[in-house]
């Protein structure tokens, strides 16, 4: 199996953590899409409101989490706002750390 797979780059993901609400991105569902061509990965996700005064960090630790991966020549994150995130996208894990 390639080091360079959707599981791989979500596991990837899952260490990428939001410093304001200390849980990871994945669990808590601003993970939308992952497509990954030739070595160059696209990262379809959003943030929990526009105005996430830490999305520029969460967006280049993302970046950074996805180029360790053995294979990846580029990574682009886009941002999406359609559908919009809220609590409903998040894993059963995070609700119960979160207590929602």
């Amino acid at each position: 199996m390639s080091a360079l797979s959707k599981k791989n780059v979500l596991a990837r993901l899952k260490l990428v953590e939001d410093p304001e609400i200390h849980c990871n991105i994945i669990d808590l569902g601003l993970v939308y899409n992952v497509k990954i061509d030739g070595g160059m990965v696209v990262v379809d996700m959003t943030l929990t409101s526009p105005a996430c005064p830490v999305g520029p960090f969460i967006i280049s630790e993302a970046e950074s989490a996805v180029k360790k991966l053995p294979g990846v020549k580029g990574v682009t994150v886009n941002i999406i706002w359609e559908p919009l995130w809220s609590p409903e996208r998040m894993s059963e894990e995070a609700r119960v750390a979160l207590g929602v």
